[in-house]
């Protein structure tokens, strides 16, 4: 008869060995290595967006991949206090990290941001439910101030 403790150690050693050995299958995983989606051959880097009063949020949409990792930079010059919101984005998404002046803040959810003056902060995050979402400015109208979002 097999020890429990015996079998169950074995077993802790032969599944991440499985998980790997499955990787080689899937042309589209390889090379993803041990940190999976946050492996650095996983990452792109996306437009910054700016925060200016009367200035485009951004040059163009932007058209995302599901289960890839994204950075992005925020740019608030201070001409305003301006907001970005976008909760349907944010709930589509997995947010790695939110970086401010060297501080790191790893979120369980966003739904907005706010630049009372100044400063720039980025944003990490893995792309996950496919669909058509925005960011914008709120109370705003015109279609510079609103960034389309597609995730396939």
């Amino acid at each position: 008869m097999l020890n429990p403790r015996l079998f169950a150690a074995a077993l802790c050693l032969a599944l991440p060995a499985a998980a790997l050995a499955g990787d080689d299958d899937d042309p589209g995983r390889a090379g993803l290595g041990l940190a999976g989606l946050l492996s650095a051959s996983n990452k792109e880097d996306l437009p910054p967006i700016t925060l200016s009063a009367g200035m485009p949020l951004a040059d163009a949409p932007w058209v995302l991949k599901s289960g890839t990792y994204y950075e992005f930079e925020i740019q608030g010059d201070g001409s305003q206090e301006l907001a970005l919101t976008g909760a349907e984005f944010f709930r589509a998404v997995w947010i790695d990290e939110i970086v401010v002046e060297g501080l790191e803040i790893r979120p369980l959810g966003l739904d907005s941001i706010e630049f009372d003056e100044a400063g720039e902060m980025e944003i990490g995050f893995i792309a996950l439910k496919p669909g058509n979402y925005h960011l914008k400015v709120p109370g705003s109208t015109g279609d510079t101030q609103r960034l389309e979002i597609t995730i396939q």
